[in-house]
């Protein structure tokens, strides 16, 4: 136990509670509290004039396996090597941190492959419920499979038909007619939206943390949760989208949209015409999570746990909508649908205070969050309290580093996790982004000029901005290769190699 940790017996009643929600797939600009249009979280705009609205908050690393190092254990994700995936055995998090303080500590996952006792995340929590018994485990980070059945159940009819429709230079109306065919005709008849569902909802984590939080009285506690409502397939609880939207949502429907918005074989220009209501699935995805907020929030209060409690919402990622002609959130690029997060934390008894338009890193959440909590942070955290800054509006001038492994779409695949660094670095007004293989990119943008993102600057220009931006990669990669944790490496490749000849026994 890290020797600057609380001791059990100093923890009161009192002390704070903590609630940290993160969403996944939860874009910044979607959320009403950030300015978003449509009433995607109408209970967290509601909390936002007690609560401490980050407009900035920056990913370290995307997706879900490259941005939680950072999240639970301030840790930037390539720390301990590219082929290193997850939070290493022994390594300190925020849970067990509190956990040793004399926290009551619970997580639940909605069956997130990426974020389960197979890569860690389970450290000191007394309760950790993933749920991978719900569903099969994704076959990748970005939602991505075939709309097309296995080959075994193409006729040999299909396949004559297909190769003779290549050969004419028809390829594309034979894939839009036996898409077509295989939506419509061969695919069995769906009732209902919760039925094609992929994940638990988030009305289901909701109901085992309250069930969790009375037993867990009168210990202060940690509890995590992590919501897949808004991560595809887009499958919403069909009350919100009705909330949302006025009117049902149509169950064969949602299956079309999911199903034509995942091919493989259409270009953006064609996926773009089923856009809008794809998005509207996503939204009413995030409307379901607002909702079960609302119910969790309620059961505090009526619990009598809300006042000691600081409550905090945020996501892993976000997603792309053909912005720069992707969908889904692969590790291929880092443009802000994917960085930009929203981070909102309400502390009890805290006055609300303007906050700095800094970017926000996730590296620095776990330190003040329990800088709220006044538990002091173990020495491996490689993030800072920024608690001081937020109440008294103080910006900050560190950038925001986010980084993964370009292309990584599988970690379960060891070999995959070798391929080249994608990092990008963020100030207030720019940002730099660095790929180095393949075809080496780099591209800087002015986000005030251009929040889109659509027209990097030219090289040649800006030169003192890129110098310090290029600086800070510079120093950032150095101080990885320089400080890295060879005992929670080698633990971590221990584990990799464990749970591989467990898997594969001779």
């Amino acid at each position: 136990m890290n020797k600057n940790i609380v001791n059990k017996n100093d923890v009161s009643e009192k002390t704070k509670s903590l609630v940290l929600v993160t969403v996944d797939c939860l874009r910044g600009d979607h959320c009403g509290f950030n300015g978003y249009s449509r009433p995607t979280t109408p209970f967290l705009d509601s909390l936002a004039a007690e609560s401490f609205i980050v407009p900035s908050a920056v990913i370290a690393g995307a997706p879900t396996y490259y941005s939680f190092p950072a999240i639970l254990a301030s840790r930037t994700p390539l720390a301990l090597g590219r082929d290193v995936v997850g939070v290493a055995p022994g390594e300190n998090t925020l849970a067990t941190v509190l956990r040793d303080a004399g926290y009551a500590t619970a997580a639940f996952s909605a069956a997130n492959p990426y974020i389960s006792p197979r890569f860690g995340y389970d450290h000191g929590f007394e309760v950790f419920r993933d749920f991978l018994d719900f569903s099969p485990p994704a076959p990748n980070a970005a939602g991505e499979k075939s709309s097309e059945p296995a080959p075994t159940t193409r006729s040999s009819l299909n396949r004559l038909l297909k190769h003779a429709a290549q050969a004419a230079g028809l390829g594309g109306l034979y894939g839009d007619l036996y898409f077509e065919y295989c939506l419509r005709v061969a695919a069995p008849p769906v009732a209902t939206i919760d039925e094609q569902r992929k994940f638990p909802s988030a009305a289901v984590l909701v109901d085992h943390a309250i069930s969790w939080l009375a037993s867990s009285a009168p210990r202060p506690f940690f509890l995590w949760l992590h919501l897949m409502d808004p991560h595809s397939p887009y499958y919403p609880s069909p009350a919100a989208f009705r909330e949302l939207f006025g009117r049902d949502a149509s169950a064969s429907g949602a299956r079309y949209l999911n199903e034509f918005w995942n091919r493989s074989d259409l270009a953006a220009s064609r996926l773009a015409a089923k856009k809008d209501s794809v998005v509207e699935l996503y939204d009413a995805g995030i409307r379901s999570m607002d909702n079960e907020m609302a119910r969790l929030v309620t059961h505090l209060k009526q619990s009598n746990l809300w006042n000691d409690c600081t409550f905090v919402v945020t996501a892993d990622h976000g997603e792309e909508f053909l912005e720069h002609g992707l969908r889904y959130h692969a590790p291929l690029s880092l443009h802000e649908e994917i960085t930009r997060v929203p981070l909102m934390i309400r502390v009890p008894s805290s006055a609300k205070t303007e906050v700095a338009t800094t970017p926000f890193s996730h590296l620095n959440l776990a330190p003040t969050l329990l800088d709220i909590l006044e538990v002091p942070a173990p020495a491996s955290f490689k993030g800072t309290s920024l608690w001081h800054n937020l109440q008294q509006g103080i910006p900050w001038s560190t950038p925001a580093i986010t980084e993964c492994v370009y292309g990584c779409t599988n970690p379960f695949q060891a070999q995959s996790r070798l391929a080249p660094r994608l990092l990008s670095v963020r100030d207030v007004r720019y940002k730099l982004v660095m790929r180095f293989e393949p075809a080496a990119l780099e591209e800087m943008f002015d986000l005030e000029a251009d929040p889109e993102e659509a027209r990097p600057l030219p090289q040649g220009t800006h030169q003192e901005v890129r110098k310090r931006l290029m600086q800070s990669a510079r120093d950032h990669i150095q101080t990885t290769a320089d400080t890295r944790d060879s005992t929670a490496r080698l633990q971590a490749r221990l584990r990799d190699l464990r749970i591989a000849l467990e898997s594969n026994p001779r």
